[in-house]
């Protein structure tokens, strides 16, 4: 079992970690899932308040995440001895929760969206274009397409509705363009030329030009906004009265699936809210952390099932919630072979 490097325990710094704490309202002989495990920053956290009575679930669909989740909170089993709470480690999408946790069962729930920075570091995984590597761009490296199939495989038009849903990309179609004039790309750095050379960035913009396509092809690949609704849609079932659900997002595309759902969830009487805006990191967490820049915490506590008008079935169609539907679309102002 691989020990995580010092080099790891600094790049991962777990966002809004007191907010996480607070809003989940950690409770000593509790129940607590983190959806999202990943080097185990928030769920350390999270353990130290439970004692020996407590019980905490961790998921990760990253089998790398996983070890190294595992090694960390071996540690400090060895540091808290008997007053370390249970552990289950479960190496599943976190869409897969109500198959391995009872209803009713849980005190707190929390995901933490989107791709770590551990994943980003890590060139081979091909999440970033700061470091050259293959385009994978999977969070679980043994199942599923790779990136490199989807830009070398998916029609142009497809592609193009892709990198303008996912990525929020306006030059979507001149992108696809020489993405597909270019084939075949295998590595990161010559996709990310690629679309710089396609589109240049604009004035005072901040971000790299491949931000938008990468992050589309990410969540493409990963199905990270199903993912999300599925996971939003069973929560209720899991949590116990009063039980707390606490999610992190880092784009606009989380974070509008997260609102619409839990006010959509809160008006049939299945939540009160907690935060009728996302909490944000101060100014001091962002100098400490850049990643924290863009998080955006919401947080939710589960009324008694009595209270809710009918189950939490339907959600707001206003996200796309597959390709087959990105597909019927164009990017608004521009038409195939302009």
């Amino acid at each position: 079992m691989t020990e995580p490097s010092p080099q790891a325990g600094r790049r991962h710094t777990p966002v809004l970690s007191q907010d996480v704490i607070r809003f989940l309202n950690v409770r000593e002989g509790g129940t607590y899932l983190d959806c999202t495990i990943g080097l185990a920053g928030h769920s350390s956290q999270i353990a130290r308040l439970l004692g020996a009575s407590g019980h905490l679930i961790g998921f990760d669909r990253d089998p790398s995440a996983l070890e190294l989740a595992d090694q960390r909170l071996q540690n400090l089993a060895a540091e808290l001895g008997d007053a370390m709470p249970k552990v289950t480690l479960i190496g599943e999408a976190f869409s897969k929760v109500a198959g391995h946790v009872q209803p009713a069962s849980l005190d707190g729930l929390l995901a933490d969206f989107g791709v770590s920075s551990m994943q980003l570091d890590e060139a081979e995984r091909g999440f970033s274009f700061q470091t050259d590597g293959p385009l994978d761009m999977r969070q679980d490296t043994r199942q599923g397409v790779t990136a490199a199939q989807v830009v070398n495989e998916m029609d142009e038009r497809d592609l193009a509705n892709l990198i303008y849903e996912y990525g929020e990309e306006r030059r979507s179609w001149r992108i696809a363009r020489a993405i597909v004039r270019a084939r075949p790309i295998t590595t990161t750095g010559q996709l990310a030329r690629i679309v710089a050379g396609s589109a240049p960035p604009m004035k005072q913009e901040r971000i790299h030009p491949a931000t938008r396509t990468f992050q589309a092809l990410r969540i493409h690949v990963n199905r990270e906004l199903d993912e999300i609704r599925q996971l939003l849609d069973a929560a209720p079932q899991l949590l116990k009265t009063s039980g707390r659900l606490v999610v992190i997002s880092f784009h606009s595309l989380e974070d509008r699936i997260a609102k619409d759902m839990l006010r959509e969830q809160a008006a049939k009487g299945i939540w009160t809210l907690l935060t009728r805006k996302p909490a944000v990191a101060d100014e001091e967490e962002t100098n400490r952390n850049p990643r924290a820049r863009s998080a955006k915490l919401r947080a939710a506590e589960r009324l008694p099932a009595e209270q809710a008008a009918k189950p939490a079935q339907q959600h707001s169609g206003r996200v796309l919630t597959g390709f087959s539907q990105l597909s019927k679309k164009r990017a608004p102002g521009e038409e195939q072979g302009s």
